[in-house]
């Protein structure tokens, strides 16, 4: 079976202050996903306002429709917080279907190379 997992890597920088406000949109965010077949695993995790989001897709298919279900919620989080980083990290020809739709975004892509899932 081939491995199409696609992983979405972003992290956040909170503005001052709001961090209560992006934990309540984190929440929402969760929700969103939680109904979403093609989606692994999500979670946020934090360091401060540092915030980083650890989610992954069956494949580019499903992280594309992540993005489209959670748009809303996420035009909030970017009134409050800025992203310092996203990276996605896929098989090559996952990557090719997510470069054109994502350029916007600029993320760096990583291509998977060997491995293994359970």
């Amino acid at each position: 079976m081939a491995d199409t997992c696609c992983t979405l890597v972003p992290y956040f920088k909170v503005h001052e202050g709001r961090l209560d406000d992006f934990k309540r949109l984190c929440a929402q965010f969760e929700e969103k996903t939680r109904a979403e077949p093609g989606c692994l695993h999500y979670a946020f995790s934090f360091d401060g306002d540092a915030v980083h989001c650890r989610e992954g897709y069956v494949d580019a298919q499903a992280l594309l429709h992540h993005l489209d279900n959670v748009g809303p919620v996420l035009e909030e989080a970017l009134k409050i917080s800025d992203v310092t980083r996203l990276e996605v990290h896929a098989p090559a020809a996952e990557v090719e279907k997510l470069r054109e739709p994502l350029a916007g975004l600029k993320p760096q892509f990583f291509t998977l190379e060997g491995g293994f899932r359970r």
